[in-house]
């Protein structure tokens, strides 16, 4: 039955006429706003891996090279191409584009071809690019590569689709499946973490360390941390391809820098100068590094390839010197891409490492938010595009399996026509699709990344795309610290809307406000910007004791030093850039004053993020009058009122947009639920999902709650 000719045939009346316009009538010209943000975070990510990350990924992918006979033949990824989905060419139809209805109808999956460009060269000398199809991969509904992408209401109605469809979820065998928004430690900050297991790694080992999470642009992500011994020293701790190695500080400073041991010292004392026992454990460890006969650089990376060369897959043509410069550039502070600023974040840790061990700053909580990002669908995607070594499986296997025997049989002049031997491996984009049935590697688990998106009712669809979840490896821990409702979550995690059972507290949702920063823009003018403010460079002096001033650090690299009287003047002056957005700074930029009291609070410092994946959320900023987003370590260092009576003068800088910002957007539909007891809201949370009928009239229909949430909040 038409179903605008069965509400049309009802008597007229006012809300009818309502009704009939809103859903079964004649489709609005564009799409709701609000709906469509409620999946905005899942496309952006998307949208943003399958453009400027994947060619940072198949950038950032060594090259392959091996010897035939005399010759060296490196392979090496130039860029990568998916394609928006198409039917097969040969196929007899009207339009070559599929469409997500057709793959649900069909119980196929919405993917599209992954199209890579290969260069080859032999003694260095370019021979070509050869184009070649890796398969088929998945694309995500709405996002830029799928077919329904612009498309108006009336369009999507065309193509079988709702009006209103949000995208953000991947059609697999016919099956809607979302990839769940996962909690990660914040990229390139160091953590400060106690852990009594640490002791187990070795004779001398403390409970003491500091943790960083590094990230690059393509969100290739590592480990590392720096282990305090009962000895003084330091130990640096990476994983390489799986597999645990340590090596001592000293080392890892003088291979990065050409430096004299004195200049080394001196840099790593800053702002420790009267601490006797550090600077013997400083002159311990620069100590060591001379008995092994490293006196200059290029002895410590002969010394470290000679070791390592042995670990890394690098042909054997490779001197040591590159095999140690390769260890450092994929090992160690990966982020950074000069060997000064990682040296100059080495010693940042470690100065803070021996503040932390000495109980001079407290342990941070890596379980509070201020410590924690989201890993986006996007980030995950490109993730283990990489992981599974799609594109290197290739290279090696056409090293094995057909480059070997061509080369032998033909000689080398006549490689570069063998197009036909390129096609060895079938359906190599079968591993990528596994991140949709629940697969990933390297991570702490391999299960509940990804969810069939349930259609009960659309407030359990769209509660599968504001969902964060802490990571199914916690579920089975004893520790209930990972499930505590810290107060650090206000306004950006509900501390209302979360399942019952085994998943309580491990499965929050965002509240109907936060956002997650989505792809950062380059921050090259932000230096310049800093030292015009005064700040004085990295490798300069300030005009006080380096113990009187802050350091300054912009996503996980050192800039300089602050001096501490000027600080606060310096993080208004960047506050009042942010907000007025005179293109200066980022308007998501997150800016953390750690200040000095005294006691052993956190480490002081000046922080600065600009980096994706963040949880943001907008409040008013009295002193400009105008909305701020604020990130989740910032929020720590500003006071916050939420009524008009909760302002002070001189106090309060910012205020809550509304009384409610601390909800989901679920638990936003709940009627005055202040008058609820707080364990009947979050029952609710779980039996709007299975009701029907009023809530889904309601959202789209009547007064919806999603549209005032901005504005006044709930009126029903």
């Amino acid at each position: 039955m038409d179903f605008s000719t069965k509400w049309t045939n009802l008597p007229k009346g006012p809300s009818l006429k309502n009704l009939t316009e809103r859903g079964f009538g004649i489709p609005k010209e564009t799409q709701h706003a609000a709906v469509q943000d409620l999946t905005r975070a899942h496309i952006e990510s998307f949208d943003q891996a399958v453009t400027e990350g994947l060619s940072r990924v198949v950038q950032g992918i060594p090259p392959f090279e091996f010897k035939f006979r005399n010759d060296r033949i490196s392979l090496a990824f130039v860029e990568a191409t998916i394609h928006s989905p198409l039917a097969a060419k040969g196929s007899i139809c009207r339009d070559l584009r599929v469409f997500p209805a057709e793959c649900r109808g069909r119980r196929c999956s919405y993917k599209g071809k992954l199209v890579a460009d290969i260069s080859w060269s032999v003694n260095d000398i370019p021979k070509g690019i050869i184009k070649q199809s890796l398969g088929q991969v998945p694309i995500m509904v709405k996002s830029k590569l799928c077919n329904l992408h612009g498309l108006s209401p009336k369009e999507l109605v065309e193509h079988h689709e709702e009006a209103e469809e949000m995208g953000g979820y991947f059609i697999v065998n016919g099956i809607e499946k979302v990839i769940r928004m996962l909690i990660m430690p914040r990229r390139n900050y160091p953590i400060a973490m106690s852990r009594p297991k640490w002791k187990s790694r070795g004779q001398g080992y403390t409970q003491y360390g500091i943790s960083m999470r590094c990230v690059k642009q393509e969100h290739t992500a590592i480990n590392m941390n720096l282990h305090y011994l009962d000895n003084g020293t330091v130990m640096l701790n990476f994983i390489y391809q799986k597999e645990l190695f340590f090596l001592p500080l000293g080392f890892a400073l003088k291979a990065l820098v050409d430096f004299t041991d004195f200049q080394i010292y001196q840099e790593l004392i800053k702002g420790r100068e009267d601490d006797s026992f550090f600077k013997s454990c400083v002159s311990e460890m620069l100590r060591i590094v001379m008995e092994e006969g490293c006196t200059t650089r290029s002895k410590v990376l002969n010394y470290l390839g000679e070791r390592f060369r042995v670990k890394m897959n690098l042909p054997e043509w490779y001197t040591n010197e590159q095999c140690a410069n390769f260890l450092l550039d994929e090992c160690i502070c990966i982020h950074l891409k000069s060997d000064m600023e990682k040296f100059y974040l080495l010693c940042l840790m470690t100065r803070k490492l021996f503040t932390f061990a000495k109980q001079e700053c407290m342990e941070e909580n890596p379980d509070s938010l201020m410590c924690q990002e989201v890993l986006t669908p996007g980030q995950l995607y490109l993730m283990f595009l990489k992981a599974s070594r799609l594109f290197r499986v290739y290279l090696v296997q056409y090293r094995v399996s057909a480059g070997k025997s061509f080369l032998e049989a033909r000689g080398l002049d006549n490689w570069q026509c063998n197009h036909d031997l390129l096609i060895l491996i079938n359906n190599l984009s079968k591993p990528s699709r596994h991140v949709i049935v629940q697969e990933c590697l390297g991570m702490l688990q391999n299960t509940g990344l990804c969810v069939v998106a349930d259609k009960l009712n659309f407030i359990r669809y769209l509660s599968h795309f504001r969902c964060v979840h802490r990571g199914a490896a916690f579920a089975k821990m004893r520790t209930t610290s990972v499930r505590k409702l810290l107060p650090e979550s206000w306004g950006f995690l509900c501390p209302v809307h979360t399942p019952d059972g085994e998943p309580c507290g491990l499965m929050n949702h965002m509240t109907a406000s936060c956002e997650i920063v989505g792809p950062a823009l380059p921050t090259t003018t932000l230096p310049a910007l800093l030292c015009s403010l005064g700040v004085t460079p990295v490798d300069g002096s300030p005009g006080q004791a380096f113990s009187d001033c802050y350091h300054v650090v912009l996503d996980g690299a050192m800039v300089g030093w602050v001096e501490a009287e000027l600080a606060p003047i310096l993080v208004d002056s960047l506050r009042r850039f942010k907000v007025l957005k005179e293109n200066k700074i980022p308007p998501w930029t997150e800016i953390v004053l750690v200040p000095k009291t005294g006691k052993a609070s956190l480490y002081p410092g000046l922080y600065l993020f600009t980096t994706p994946c963040r949880m943001v959320r907008p409040v008013r900023n009295l002193a400009q009058g105008k909305q701020e987003l604020i990130g989740t370590f910032e929020q720590l260092y500003i006071n916050v009122g939420i009524m008009e009576n909760d302002i002070e003068p001189g106090v309060t800088t910012h205020q809550e947009l509304f009384p409610h910002s601390m909800l989901s957007v679920v638990a936003n539909f709940i009627p005055y639920s202040d008058h609820n007891q707080s364990p009947r809201n979050m029952y609710q949370c779980q039996m709007g999902k299975a009701e029907t009928g009023v809530l889904f009239l309601l959202l789209f229909y009547g007064n919806c709650p999603i549209d005032s949430i901005n504005r006044n909040g709930l009126s029903f």
